[in-house]
């Protein structure tokens, strides 16, 4: 989508998140979409917030060298502002994004119990080992989420990120399969969207900005981008 005539200037946005998409237009933005297309994999920070602020930076890097190599900063004298942003899950201290099976995104949601035996050589006995790890299902999680902004006219940059955290009642097993079975979860840091139907009876409190759970904060895009103007 391109911006309308009226407006002083464009807005690119650095995602094909749907969320993201959908978000930026209930603010009233028009926009069009350029994918950063990098490995997220590649950039780890032990903290989680320093990691999306750094998958941010990363992923308008790379939109901006595609500009550059198209030439299209050059000849585009028009004020255009560039929105990247990065939404990870925190679960116990540790940082959940995209799961890479079902089997991950079921674990995320219901948690995981496996018994089972092994011989401990060192011991000279056979042990029985528990490994007990619980999901959002009755607990509670938080989403980090960072918003970059960039004025590619005038090279004026700033991130900033939010977290909110999110208890939730007992997730049914039949939620948590009818969700896989519908894939979203599997395309989403954490398998987590709570304004899904499904989940959203399962949500007993959310805890900081709302509109921050979805992966583009609403108050903090429109902060930055004033500032970029």
């Amino acid at each position: 989508m391109e911006a309308t005539s009226t407006s002083p200037f464009k807005i690119i946005l650095g995602s094909s998140s749907v969320a993201r998409r959908k978000i930026l237009a209930e603010m009233g933005y028009e926009f069009e979409i350029i994918t950063a297309d990098i490995d997220e994999k590649c950039i780890r920070k032990e903290k989680p917030e320093e990691l999306v602020m750094a998958l941010a930076e990363a992923k308008a890097d790379a939109i901006i060298a595609k500009l550059q190599a198209e030439n299209i900063l050059e000849k585009d004298a028009e004020l255009t502002i560039l929105i990247a942003a990065d939404t990870v899950v925190v679960y116990e201290g540790a940082v959940r994004e995209k799961p890479s099976s079902e089997e991950e995104a079921r674990h995320f949601m219901k948690g995981l119990l496996i018994f089972f035996t092994a011989v401990i050589l060192l011991l000279y006995c056979i042990g029985c080992l528990l490994i007990s790890n619980a999901g959002y299902s009755g607990g509670h999680a938080a989403t980090v989420s960072s918003v970059l902004v960039t004025n590619l006219k005038t090279g004026f940059r700033k991130v900033e990120c939010d977290r909110v955290e999110i208890y939730f009642h007992e997730i049914p097993d039949e939620v948590i399969e009818k969700l896989i079975e519908e894939g979203l979860v599997l395309r989403v840091a954490g398998g987590l969207i709570i304004e899904h139907p499904l989940i959203l009876p399962c949500v007993k409190e959310v805890v900081g900005t709302t509109d921050s759970v979805m992966g583009l904060p609403k108050a903090l895009t429109e902060k930055l981008v004033k500032e970029a103007l």
